[in-house]
């Protein structure tokens, strides 16, 4: 049964980092392409970053270039969202999810999603 399960939210102050992790199961991570997708209150659902299935190709909505970066290692079946510099508007919950395309306007063709960690960037 393909599985996803995020890891690795929590509460930090503005200026600091975290490190999200996407570990998946049940398909080889080499064949799919992971999104991270945040939503936070009362606001849609929006995509902040994502890679592509094989060569590596990533994306990064303009908010958070330059301080996020997403990585994959095939061998752990692990992605990461490294996120450093936070601040307040990052602030969500955090969902990583599986399809066959790096798209961050388009949540509608990644059929799967894990169940999202909490992302709190607060002083």
């Amino acid at each position: 049964q393909l599985q996803l399960v995020e890891s690795g939210g929590g509460l930090v102050q503005p200026g600091g980092s975290l490190r999200l992790s996407c570990a998946v199961s049940g398909f080889t991570l080499g064949s799919v392409a992971i999104g991270w997708f945040r939503q936070a209150p009362g606001k849609e659902r929006e995509g902040a970053s994502c890679i592509n299935r094989s060569s590596g190709f990533t994306n990064y909505r303009d908010s958070v270039k330059g301080r996020f970066t997403i990585s994959r290692d095939n061998a752990k079946n692990v992605v990461y969202l490294q996120m450093n510099s936070l601040k307040p508007e990052d602030t969500g919950v955090y969902y990583c999810a599986a399809g066959p395309l790096c798209r961050l306007v388009n949540s509608g063709q990644y059929p799967y999603w894990g169940q999202g960690t909490q992302v709190t960037v607060s002083s």
